[in-house]
């Protein structure tokens, strides 16, 4: 599947260009279904990083991290020449080709993958290959054992280039290679995050959060920010880093459905407005289940019937909300309805509990 951002590609469901200040941003592009409701492990604001490269002469490996989407500026140089928004190699003359060896932002089962050439099209890597271990401890080393996730695979300029794995075991480290040099603008590897549980105890913990496992699985609208974005470490950096819908015009009000990491039981609950203030929401609900069975998508029409974990709460501009006493005793839950009251954005949700293990 590719996607192409210039001028008379498939890409219509939005304008192919965003420009402001001489600066061309890759627009959106449709998700596969492997990709919608994962979460990107080689974010970098998730921890990704590379821990060793061959060559970054043209553009530093770690652009490629980059969470958003490539920019293009063109009339932006620096001492090495053209400014590219990702990873760019210099031409190779003496044979052989170029590679990196990238440690996930966390730890994982991997469902697929984009290589985003966005914005490289004299310059791009002509072929790829990726390869995967898991080092739970520290980095690879000469010893360590290579599994090859994506055998060589030919790509295109200015494209998204995505590709299905079905592998059941857990990585933390990828060497990507590139044949025999050039560029990409974007590394996306599209996981379920891996867990342990048996090595953890019965503490309080955010079992939503993305490095706990939790996860988006579907929502009424994401015009602005994916409501994946509510589950990131830390505070929002600004009004772009969480959930945001466009303006309603009709009744109702947009939600969005997650998976705890864990199956636990709620203590507190915060919903964090940061950078909000004129767009915020005027009020929140989330219902809940423990859910034993089922696809994603029948968990959509499952979730209307889900009884109420907290009732309608007023929300304010750019505050941090929290809720103890107003949390109803619902017992062990796997899943929950957010209900955004009517829409508008939020930065991040928490939802503070103690995970429940071997059914208990």
């Amino acid at each position: 599947v590719e996607r192409h951002p210039f001028p008379g590609s498939p890409s219509t469901r939005f304008l192919e260009y965003m420009m402001s200040n001489d600066v061309i941003v890759s627009p959106p592009v449709e998700l596969p279904e492997f990709a919608r409701s994962r979460v990107n492990l080689a974010d970098a604001t998730l921890g990704a990083k590379a821990v060793a490269v061959s060559d970054e002469f043209f553009a530093p490996i770690e652009r490629m991290f980059n969470p958003e989407p490539a920019r293009f500026y063109p009339d932006r140089y620096d001492d090495h020449g053209k400014w590219m928004d990702g990873w760019e190699t210099r031409r190779r003359r003496n044979g052989g080709h170029d590679w990196s060896i990238i440690r996930l932002g966390l730890p994982g089962v991997i469902r697929g993958i984009d290589f985003d050439t966005s914005f490289f099209t004299g310059n791009f890597a002509p072929a790829v290959a990726l390869e995967a271990c898991n080092c739970a401890e520290g980095d690879p080393t000469s010893d360590s054992e290579w599994v090859t996730l994506v055998p060589s695979k030919s790509l295109q300029g200015n494209s998204h280039h995505f590709v299905e794995i079905s592998d059941e075991r857990v990585w933390t480290h990828l060497r990507l290679n590139i044949y025999p040099d050039g560029g990409i603008a974007r590394l996306r590897v599209y996981g379920d995050v891996a867990i342990d549980w048996s090595t953890r105890g019965d503490e309080v913990i955010d079992l939503i959060a993305l490095e706990n496992g939790g996860r988006q699985v579907a929502w009424s609208d994401a015009h602005f920010g994916m409501p994946m974005k509510m589950l990131k470490p830390g505070r929002g950096v600004n009004m772009g880093d969480g959930w945001e819908t466009r303006r309603r015009r009709e009744p109702g009000h947009d939600w969005a459905i997650f998976e705890l990491g864990c199956p636990g039981v709620i203590e507190r609950i915060e919903v964090d407005t940061a950078h909000f203030k004129g767009n915020f929401p005027a009020g929140c609900s989330i219902q809940a289940a423990r859910v034993e069975w089922g696809t994603d998508q029948s968990v959509i029409t499952q979730s209307m019937f889900w009884e109420t974990l907290l009732p309608e709460q007023p929300l304010t501009a750019d505050a941090i909300h929290s809720f103890a006493e107003q949390i109803r005793d619902l017992g062990p839950i796997t899943h929950i309805r957010f209900n955004m009251i009517p829409d508008g954005g939020v930065s991040r949700l928490r939802l503070f509990g103690r995970p429940v293990k071997d059914g208990k």
